[in-house]
Parts: structure tokens; sequence; C-alpha cells
């Protein structure tokens, strides 16, 4: 079910809220945490909706969807109610701003947080330089952004240690979950000798590459560089050297070991969705995601 509501306010959505809530049984009881969606605009805000409807299957949530607008139009705010089919196992509220609201999203969005639940802030594109300080960021306790779509992903990467706060992560770490899991479990094999090097390649506006780079720098005692190419990790011992490369597009990887034959892995880029539902599981402190954006700074590019 969709409801519009065009030129409105916030206490009538709320309003309309609970007659749903008492003529359709719609509820909020199950709700575990309130996920509140920063859109850069409303075209945007369709793909951040699909997301999060897809991720509230496994964390049932009120996802409300902040549009930014025009702030030289006239003070509005269109609202939009999905309940049922149309908002996954979510209850989404869908706001978009106009004039003189854009710049106070904080108090657009406060009357419609779940009481007793966590909140959960995601800037799908166009995050602040410092999410923890943003006036929607000071309202959560787990923030999420996402350094991929930024007009220079790498050097937007970089700048997240300098910003980091506790609850702060971003979905280019769990871009790379399979691809860290993958990497431990080799290293946990014989020959246990230290490892002398590492070299992480791939597309230079990935910065997923550049935060497994930084976890394994900050978990290794040897030289990491990350360059531009293939994309492969290649680690070497004194005796054996591990390689680990999937074509940019392909859903297949392969580790090729001194010595041994070649083993095959499902390694596909991981979806939005599923990123986002993995970060909602952890709503305390990264401290392995805050150590790999201190070990960036140990990487050598070239």
């Amino acid at each position: 079910m969709i409801i519009d509501m065009p030129d409105t306010d916030t206490r009538e959505v709320s309003k309309r809220l609970v007659q749903l809530r008492e003529s359709n049984g719609v509820v909020t009881m199950g709700r575990v945490l309130t996920l509140v969606v920063c859109t850069l605009d409303s075209s945007e805000a369709e793909d951040a909706i699909d997301a999060a409807n897809d991720a509230s299957r496994e964390h049932p949530c009120r996802v409300i969807v902040l549009a930014r607008g025009d702030r030289t139009a006239a003070t509005r705010l269109d609202a939009q109610i999905r309940v049922g089919g149309d908002a996954g196992a979510a209850e989404v509220i869908v706001l978009r701003l106009q004039g003189d609201l854009v710049p106070h999203e904080s108090s657009v969005v406060i009357p419609f947080l779940l009481p007793d639940t966590p909140v959960v802030a995601w800037w799908p594109r166009g995050a602040p330089d410092f999410p923890s300080k943003d006036s929607v960021g000071r309202l959560a306790t787990r923030r999420i952004t996402d350094a991929t779509f930024a007009s220079d992903p790498q050097a937007t990467i970089k700048k997240r240690r300098d910003s980091y706060a506790n609850g702060d992560t971003d979905l280019a770490w769990s871009r790379i979950t399979y691809w860290r899991a993958l990497l431990a479990a080799a290293l946990d094999e014989a020959p246990f000798e230290p490892v002398d090097s590492v070299t992480v390649s791939g597309l230079r506006d990935e910065p997923a590459l550049d935060m497994l780079a930084g976890w394994l720098a900050a978990r290794l005692e040897c030289p990491i560089v990350r360059r531009v190419g293939e994309l492969k990790v290649e680690v070497h011992r004194s005796s054996v050297s591990i390689v680990i490369a999937r074509p940019q597009h392909g859903r297949t990887a392969t580790m090729t070991r001194t010595g041994e034959p070649d083993q095959r892995f499902a390694l596909a880029r991981r979806e939005t969705r599923d990123c986002l539902a993995e970060e909602l599981r952890h709503l305390d402190a990264d401290e392995i995601y805050a150590e790999a954006l201190t070990g960036i700074e140990r990487v050598t590019y070239e």
C-alpha cells in the first residue's frame, strides 16, 4: 500500500500512521531499529528504498527516507507512506523536502523515530565529511557511508580516518567481507611462515581494495602495495606464494598456491542490499574497520 501526502506536515503524517495502525493492523512493535536514509534527491531515493526493503527482511525496521530538493524553492514537505508488500518487512516513510526544510533534516526526522530503538543513518551518496557531526548523524548510534559513489572514491576512503567516530562504517568495508575470509583461511594454512609482502591490485576507483590493503597492513608486519591493474591479491612467503584473482566483472575467483592445484571459489561483487544488511547486524563500534582505516596510511601506492 502506498499513500501519497502532498504539501503536508509532520503532524499530519504522524496522524495518518496512527490511522493505518488502527485500521489495517500495521504495527511497529516488531521493528528493531529506525533506518534514516539521507538521499541527494528523489531520483536516488528509489534505489535506496529497494536496498532498504531487501535488508529489512532480515532486520524489520522503520525506514525514513529524506529526499533533498531545491533549497531555493518554496518551503514544502511532500510525504509518502509505504506499508505491506510495497515496503518489504519495513514501514517506509518518504519525506521530500524543499526550501527552508532542506537544511533542517533532523527536525523533520525526530517525530518519526521509534521509541527505545537504535537509529541508523545511511548516506548512499553525498555523505558529509564528518558523519558524526551531521545533524542526522548525531541522532544515530550507527552511521553508514559509501565511498564507492564519491567523486573521488580513493581520496574519500582515505579521509574516513580523519572523520572516524565510534559507530561509523562504510559499505566499501562490507564489500570485502568474503575476500577477508578467504585470505584469512589461506594464511592460516601451513607453512606457518611470516608474510614477506602483499600486493593488492585492481581499479583505482574501488575503495574496497584500499580497505582490503589497509586491513592487511593493520594485521601483518610486512610491506603492503596497492596497484592499479587486474583484480587480485598476491601474498608472498619465503617458500610459498598465494594469488587470489578474479575478473573485474566475474563471479568466480581462482586461488593459486605454489606447488598445489588451482582452487576456485564463488566470489561475486556484493550488492548494496547485502552490504547494508550486514552492517545492520552490528550496532556497536567496529574496531576492525577503524584499524583498517589506520592501516591505509601504511600502504604504498604505485
